[in-house]
């Protein structure tokens, strides 16, 4: 009787020691993991979409309003109409337009701009 509980008391830390073990390195890996998320702390900044017709131009500004938004156009920004690159100049207002724009603080700056024509609804 005695040989059979030290057995079961032996095989009991055996399996003790064997369960801890994983937990253990998975503690120390986390830790080693911590360094580099806070490197990736700052999220990517997403390109928001935009479409509408343009109520307000002003091409010397290099901005336009669509609905209540302002936008602006930088040298950066991808300009196309019909297929073909194009300048901030070439769209007026009533043009219908769509694109991508990324929010810096209150200013919305465009980074792509083409004639949505295609997108336009039809009534």
């Amino acid at each position: 009787m005695k040989t059979q509980t030290v057995k079961i008391a032996l095989f009991s830390l055996v399996a003790a020691a064997l369960m801890a073990v994983p937990t253990v390195s998975r503690a120390e890996v986390k830790a080693k993991d911590a360094p580099a998320a806070a490197d990736q702390a700052v999220p990517a900044k997403r390109h928001l979409p935009f479409h509408g017709k343009i109520a307000a131009m002003n091409a010397a500004a290099s901005t336009f309003t669509v609905g209540k938004q302002t936008f602006s156009v930088t040298a950066e920004t991808k300009i196309t109409k019909a297929g073909k690159e194009a300048k901030l100049a070439d769209f007026a207002a009533g043009d219908y337009v769509a694109g991508a724009y990324k929010k810096d603080g209150d200013k919305l700056t465009v980074l792509s701009l083409n004639d949505g024509s295609k997108g336009e609804k039809k009534k």
